[in-house]
């Protein structure tokens, strides 16, 4: 089993900065401003032929209460999981309360722990870390994060202790990555909780619970998953905290990064706006796409008959995508969604072959002959595959440049309809096939204007010798 490490210490101390670093991306939501990160996040990283999982957590200050006493909860688990503590302090801090109720709890966990004294530059090192000594609970690192300085030596020695092992191999190909995505409050992270069968995430009833894309790796039933939990998405005139700009960056980054997205709406609010704008969003990434209409249950029967009509009404624009009415706290209809989910990424990720999408084509044509533009005929004369995810068909024909918006989009839902796709949409290319006799005809109308000037020359020839002739 390859190592797993956790970063934890009070707020702004730069535990996220390190994930960053260390993982060699930009996962981790990084900004001057204190209680960023909220849930566990992991990250698979490497470092001297040493991998290992690397957990970043929300700081732990002490006085935690509602929300920040629930994420409190949520790091000390990570410290249970790990192998191995980075604790991280702020050298210009100096020791805090904080710290010292941090270095009780792991002194009481038993833990390997490494005391990491960030933001060190500028200072003496020996003066800096003084003060961490009175925890007494082990070697003191000075590093900056920001500039990688001291890391090399920390994880050098966080690493000695661990063999060099290779993760498990996943067959990345198999791996169904799925988004969790919908506006604040609809329950996103319970629905990921009961999906998961345990209280991964935080669930807290106020918007704005989840402030970064949270990737959990799963199995169920012998399938490979990674479920994404989002931040909720709200009005862009809605969003003040510059914090809150950042999740919706992330969460459309997570939509790019996904196989299939599970949006979830609040069936007691109804269809909104914001609801159709995040639909928008999938459909425009080209990802596949499943409905959760959530908080189903203790609704009346007419408030359901009239969301189903409105449904019917306002999303025939996506009529590929399953829906499902579930209620993620008491898990009614959770299990279904599994079924869709599959299915939308068979769709979107299958093989498709060119006889098979070129016989598509020729039927559609048949059926609905593309219009006459200046008098002439649009040409299709063959289809291929252009890509999967979503999946995209390439056809071949002549003036395809001038084939209107309609006629693309009867070709979309006759090959989705044909292809028996569901929950994706299709996306349909054109490249307009050169005319091999083009060049020809150029060529065939200068050697008649050559026939054509020698014949004048030889005319004129022939004029001016019987004009001599006839003056002889």
């Amino acid at each position: 089993m390859i190592p797993v490490i956790a970063l934890v210490g009070r707020p702004n101390v730069g535990k996220s900065t390190l994930f960053n670093r260390l993982t060699k991306t930009r996962d981790a939501i990084v900004a001057n401003y204190a209680g960023l990160t909220r849930d566990r996040k992991y990250g698979e990283a490497e470092f001297l032929e040493h991998k290992f999982i690397l957990i970043d957590t929300g700081g732990i200050s002490g006085d935690e209460h509602g929300i920040d006493e629930v994420m409190a909860e949520q790091s000390l688990l990570a410290v249970e999981e790990a192998d191995a503590v980075l604790f991280m302090v702020d050298c210009r801090d100096g020791l805090t309360t904080a710290d010292q109720m941090i270095a009780k709890h792991l002194r009481v966990n038993n833990k390997k722990t490494y005391v990491v004294a960030n933001k060190v530059d500028g200072q003496n090192f020996d003066m800096a870390i003084a003060p961490f000594y009175e925890m007494g609970i082990g070697e003191i690192y000075p590093t900056t994060a920001t500039q990688g300085r001291g890391v090399k030596s920390l994880m050098e020695d966080v690493l000695s202790v661990f063999p060099p092992q290779e993760p498990p191999q996943i067959d990345d190909q198999r791996r169904i990555k799925m988004a969790i995505v919908g506006r604040p409050n609809v329950g996103k992270s319970t629905l990921v909780n009961r999906l998961l069968g345990e209280d991964r995430v935080i669930v807290f009833d106020m918007p704005g619970t989840t402030r970064d894309s949270i990737y959990i790796d799963y199995e169920r039933d012998g399938d490979s998953y990674t479920i994404i939990d989002t931040a909720g998405v709200r009005r862009r005139k809605n969003v003040k905290l510059t914090v809150e700009k950042f999740s919706i960056v992330k969460t459309l980054q997570a939509i790019e990064d996904s196989n299939v997205v599970v949006l979830v709406m609040d069936s007691r609010e109804g269809i909104v706006d914001q609801d159709l704008h995040l639909m928008g969003q999938v459909i425009d990434s080209g990802r596949a796409l499943v409905i959760a209409l959530n908080k189903w249950d203790g609704l009346e029967s007419e408030q359901k008959d009239y969301i189903k009509t409105e449904l019917d009404r306002r999303l025939q624009f996506i009529d590929f995508a399953d829906v499902h009415f579930i209620s993620a706290l008491h898990g009614t209809g959770v299990g279904h969604l599994y079924e869709s989910i599959e299915q939308a990424y068979r769709s979107a990720t299958d093989k498709l072959s060119t006889n098979h999408l070129t016989r598509i084509l020729e039927d559609a044509v048949a059926v609905h002959q593309p219009p006459l533009i200046n008098g002439r005929r649009i040409k299709l004369r063959y289809a291929h595959s252009g890509g999967h995810n979503p999946p995209i068909v390439v056809i071949h024909g002549n003036q395809t440049d001038r084939i209107p918006g309609h006629y693309t989009k009867y070709l979309e839902k006759t090959f989705r309809r044909a292809l028996d796709l569901h929950g994706t949409p299709v996306r349909v290319l054109y490249k307009s096939t050169e005319n091999p006799f083009e060049g020809r005809k150029n060529k065939l109308s200068d050697r008649q204007l050559q026939k054509k000037q020698r014949l004048t020359k030889h005319y004129q020839k022939q004029k001016q010798k019987h004009k001599k002739k006839k003056k002889t």
